[in-house]
This record gives C-alpha cells, sequence and structure tokens, in this order.
C-alpha cells in the first residue's frame, strides 16, 4: 500500500519557491542523505511549482531547460541513486499558482509523462480552477490518470480544504490531503492551523492522510514563506504538533544551513515515532480548556503518547499542564501504573498510578505551567494493570 504511514521528506517551495534548478535539488539530496534525514525516514524529495516552461510544447509541459538543462529524467535518476524518492508538481486547474502549465484537461498525457521520468509523488495544487468545474471530479480524473500510468505514484491532493476533502478524498484515490491554506513563517499561522483541525482527524489512517502543510521549523523569517518567523520553543511545538495529528512531515526549511537545534528536533527518533506509529491511529483530545489542549494517541502496543499544547501565542500566558487518568480511558481505582518519559526534554518523570477515585485531580498527570507557544510530549508505559 502507498502511504502506508504519513509521508516525510523535503519540499522545495518554503524556502527557495521559484528559485529551483537541477543543481540545488542535487545539492538536497546529498545532505538528506549525508546528514541522517533518509535515516530518520524523509525519503521523498519534492520539486514543487516554477519547474517548467510558461507553455507546453507538442501538448506536454516541458522542464525549463535553463533551470534543468539535462531533464526530469536526469534529476530523478540522481534522486533515486541516492536511496531517495522522487516528487513533482502540477495543478487541477489550467494554470499552477505561478502561472505554469496545469493540468486541467490533460490528466492524463501529464501523469503517462511523470511516470516516465520516474515520479514517485505528484503535488496537485488547485489554483486558476474554473470557476464551474467539478472539483471532485477533477481529483478523481487524475487519480485515475495515476493509477494507469504504469507507475506507483502517491497522489498528495491539495485543494486547500474546499468541498471538506476529509469525506471524499480517501474514496478517490488520493493519499493524502491538504486541508487548509498555505502556512507562513509565523506563530500564528500553524496554531490556526492545528486548531482548525482538531476535529478533523478521525479519518487519518493508512492509505490516506490529512496533510496540513510543510513544516516551517528552522526558517527564521527566511525564504518564500517567511515572514517574522517563530523562537525554537514554537518550532518544537509546530513539529510535536504534526507529529501527533498524523500530518506529512514534509521539511521546507534550507537543510544544507540549518541551525543545530533546528536538525536535532527535525531527527527526534521518539517525536518520529509518534508520527509513524505501525497503526497510525488517530490521537484524541483528553483535555481541552482555556489555551491547553492534551492529546493522546495509543502507541505501540503498550504506550500512550501525551501532547501539552499551550496554543496562545504569548509566551508570558501560561497555562497548567494536567490531565487525569480518567480522561486517557484509566479508571482511577484501575491499579494502572504509567512510567513516564520526557520526549523533548529527553529525560524518564517517574511513575503515576491511580490512588483515590474520590479526588480525582490526585490521579493524573501533573507538569506544572507551561508558557504560550510551548509544548511538552510524554511517553506513558503502562507497567501493571
Amino acid at each position: 500500500m502507498l502511504a502506508q504511514k504519513p509521508i516525510m521528506g523535503f519540499n522545495t517551495w518554503n524556502t527557495f519557491g521559484a528559485n529551483i534548478n537541477e543543481q540545488l535539488i542535487f545539492e538536497i539530496a546529498d545532505t538528506m542523505v549525508s546528514e541522517g534525514y533518509l535515516d530518520a525516514g524523509y525519503d521523498y524529495l519534492i520539486i514543487d511549482d516554477c519547474w517548467s516552461k510558461k507553455d507546453r510544447e507538442n501538448g506536454l509541459i516541458v522542464p525549463d531547460p535553463k533551470l534543468f538543462p539535462h531533464g526530469m529524467k536526469y534529476v530523478a535518476d540522481y534522486v533515486h541513486s541516492k536511496g531517495l524518492k522522487f516528487g513533482m508538481y502540477t495543478c487541477a486547474g489550467f494554470k499552477t499558482c505561478a502561472g505554469y502549465p496545469g493540468s486541467y484537461g490533460h490528466e492524463y498525457e501529464d501523469a503517462k509523462q511523470f511516470a516516465e521520468w520516474g515520479v514517485d509523488y505528484l503535488k496537485y495544487d488547485f489554483c486558476f480552477f474554473p470557476e464551474n468545474a467539478d472539483t471532485k471530479n477533477a481529483y478523481l480524473t487524475m487519480s485515475m490518470a495515476l493509477r494507469c500510468s504504469g507507475r506507483d505514484i502517491v497522489f498528495a491532493a491539495c485543494n486547500w480544504g474546499k468541498e471538506n476533502p476529509s469525506q471524499w478524498m480517501r474514496s478517490i484515490g488520493a493519499h493524502t490531503y491538504r486541508s487548509t491554506g498555505d502556512i507562513f513563517d509565523v506563530p500564528k499561522s500553524y496554531i490556526d492551523i492545528f486548531t482548525s483541525q482538531l476535529n478533523n482527524v478521525e479519518n487519518n489512517a493508512p492509505g490516506c492522510f490529512n496533510d496540513m502543510d510543510m513544516l516551517i521549523c528552522g526558517m527564521n523569517g527566511k525564504g518564500n514563506v517567511g515572514l517574522g518567523g517563530c523562537s525554537h520553543t514554537q518550532y518544537t511545538q509546530h513539529f510535536a504538533m504534526w507529529a501527533f495529528m498524523g500530518s506529512p512531515l514534509i521539511i521546507g526549511s534550507d537543510i544544507r544551513n540549518i541551525d543545530d537545534d533546528t536538525k536535532k528536533l527535525l531527527l527526534n527518533k521518539q517525536l518520529i515515532a509518534i508520527n509513524q506509529d505501525e497503526e497510525c491511529r488517530p490521537p484524541f483530545i483528553a483535555t481541552n480548556y482555556s489555551t491547553l489542549r492534551v492529546l493522546a494517541k495509543i502507541v505501540d502496543k503498550n504506550k500512550i503518547a501525551l501532547g501539552f499544547f499551550n496554543v496562545d501565542t504569548d509566551a508570558e500566558k501560561d497555562a497548567v499542564a494536567f490531565v487525569s487518568l480518567d480522561d486517557l480511558g484509566l479508571h482511577s481505582e484501575s491499579g494502572v501504573s504509567l512510567k513516564l518519559y520526557d520526549v523533548i526534554n529527553d529525560c524518564p518523570l517517574g511513575n503515576v498510578e491511580g490512588k483515590d477515585y474520590s479526588k480525582p485531580v490526585s490521579d493524573g498527570i501533573h507538569l506544572g505551567r507551561i508558557k504560550g507557544g510551548e509544548a511538552r510530549v510524554i511517553l506513558c508505559e503502562i507497567v501493571n494493570g
């Protein structure tokens, strides 16, 4: 099955926008391998918009020879030689978002061409879509075109959440679907996306995942979507949110030049493991009060992952981080004991166990107060009960 787990990889758009070329893709591919990203699971390298000439030739989209002088098959072969998978971009409209040829009315010849080039992943955007055309049918058409192309290609549908895609994208064969508009490098952007999707996680499962857009970790206000930037604490919260929600983890920063803290975050084995858990269970909301959101996710047989997120963008606005055992489905009189481990700070926190059901506040996990923009991620192992 394609997309058995959320896709992991790198996409050019957030940092580079139109400033892409063959040499850049080679350098990114080399870095993904040499710096441990491939080993961590980031195996898709995706070229976004602006790779083609402005007009079709003989009915086909043609790579810009100034940017990709050897053609896309050559680029795909290089990416594959590194053990990576190769992704590309087109649009359901008659033009892409940057004004290059889209695939509306050309779905089957484009899908065939992508397959011949060796494409493994196709991002399918939604700009310049005819006002009276049928959205669902357009995405179904490209889905079928890819299936008829002769190559297994992940179909990453990107219609920005229009017409409630969580209700139909899986059925038409999409492997991921964008649920919101674009992300930008400011705290409000990723927090708004996260909160808008808290009630839209139940449809995440092997084969089709809710894509909350690319990661902005480590952009620091630079690049194509860079605005004010975020603190490292906020980038940590952002990455932990995406990991918990089962979103694809697609790096958007320039991995050739990121700082050590960002690299450590992107390669955090336990956060990645939460995202890539074998059963890919969606999280549930264990606690939701004031600015605190506590998500719980059953993982790895006898473990529960907990994410405590203070969604206030003001670091001075703290919140009490607490969740009761009962809200995790663990009755206070069950005798269950949990062994706690702090994933972000990489340290054990001891054990918690239910004691007296008449005092439920005492029967839970207390982490003190966490500031706005902060996250705490706790892995809870059931050790008895």
